[in-house]
């Protein structure tokens, strides 16, 4: 069985970092390209940014030098460290991972290509 999971999230005041983490298992993920997104209270689940299996990495144009994807294939582990962050970026955040990644320069904003989610984990950013 396929599970992603998250942890590292919690309540921090604005201006502080977070580190979030994401453990995969049950599937082989070296071959994977994994993603970050998030869901903001009322609004859409939106990318957060992404990194494919060769290592090179993506971001949403609003989160472009404040947040940083890094990961880990020996232990299927990817992290989302989050740098003076706001109270806009209260959400639940969610790891996913496509397991066929094709095009991805292309795809990694889309949330239909991936395979397999996490349950999220709340941050909460107070002012």
């Amino acid at each position: 069985q396929v599970q992603l999971v998250e942890s590292g999230g919690g309540l921090v005041q604005a201006g502080d970092s977070l580190r979030l983490s994401c453990v995969g298992s049950g599937h082989s993920f070296s071959g994977s390209a994994m993603a970050w997104f998030r869901q903001a209270p009322g609004k859409q689940r939106e990318i957060v940014g992404a990194v494919s299996w060769g290592g090179g990495t993506y971001y949403a144009d609003s989160m472009r030098g404040r947040f940083t994807i890094s990961r880990d294939k020996t232990i299927n582990k990817v992290d989302l460290e989050m740098y003076n962050l706001d109270v806009d970026d209260t959400a639940v955040y969610y790891c996913a991972a496509d397991f066929v990644p094709q095009q991805f320069h292309h795809t990694w904003r889309n949330q239909d290509e991936y395979d397999s989610w996490g349950q999220g984990t709340q941050v909460t950013v107070s002012s």
